[in-house]
């Protein structure tokens, strides 16, 4: 396992950064590991997780797939009386600081909680949507997270009164072919992969890591992966710890 020191040596030798990360970059913003203990795995509903996120569960009960995605989706993204906001992260910060120093060339994210982008950074490709983003599904109107959350029961589009859907893959739906693409194209091209607060478990974002043909091939994770044994540098620890440390030269 590599130290603090090395880290620092490789994001100062590199200027084609691109970091990887999954939901351990947003837990330390308070939002639940969907696999965690305390997360969306001990919850009080009916169905597991998957069920409920999944294109069928949100066709056919759709009244129960907004119970769950108001109360463990957005209610951290918007904020109310009783829970507080979640903000970035020092990780959401150091990578928008590096960016903006011209290291960090992309930003890939299986989160959809728009903190990479409410922390600066610019390029985001959000392999699984944002809950930020909204739509009718008839005629295309734009809603954001707040009208959601605001919304009772099934939200409705205000101008034709269709269905609004949130711009999230959900299980059985494939990824925006389009992100998929230009990530592949990113990482091909990186001279780094840092990537981070991910088990590599879920596929097919978990199969990027393969497109990366550098040496410099960094993992930042509280836990062992899957795939350590491919990696040039380890770090474990909280990614926001790890990276806060970094400066920015």
């Amino acid at each position: 396992m590599a130290d603090l020191e090395k880290l620092q040596e490789l994001i100062d030798g590199s200027d084609n950064i691109v970091f990887f990360g999954g939901a351990g970059v947003s837990t330390e913003s308070g939002i639940k590991d969907f696999r965690s203990v305390d997360g969306l795995y001990h919850q009080k509903y009916d169905y597991p997780p998957e069920t409920i996120l999944s294109h069928t569960f949100y066709r056919r009960y759709t009244a129960e797939f907004y119970k769950f995605y108001k109360d463990k989706l957005l209610e951290k993204t918007v904020g109310t009386e009783t829970v507080e906001k979640a903000m970035p992260n020092a990780a959401h910060y150091k990578l928008a600081e590096l960016e903006a120093a011209g290291k960090v060339k992309a930003v890939i994210t299986q989160n959809i909680d728009g903190l990479h982008q409410a922390a600066g950074s610019k390029k985001v490709l959000e392999l699984h949507g944002s809950v930020l983003r909204n739509y009718c599904e008839d005629c295309g109107a734009f809603f954001n997270e707040k009208y959601m959350f605001a919304a009772e029961g099934i939200p409705c589009c205000d101008k034709c009164g269709g269905g609004v859907k949130p711009d999230v893959v959900l299980y059985e739906e494939g990824l925006n072919h389009q992100i998929l693409s230009e990530s592949i194209r990113c990482i091909q091209e990186a001279d780094m992969l840092i990537i981070g607060g991910t088990s590599l478990v879920v596929y097919p974002a978990a199969g990027l890591i393969d497109y990366y043909r550098g040496n410099k091939l960094v993992l930042i994770n509280r836990d062992e992966t899957q795939r350590d044994g491919v990696a040039d540098y380890i770090f474990k620890g909280n990614i926001g710890e790890i990276l806060g440390q970094i400066k920015v030269k």
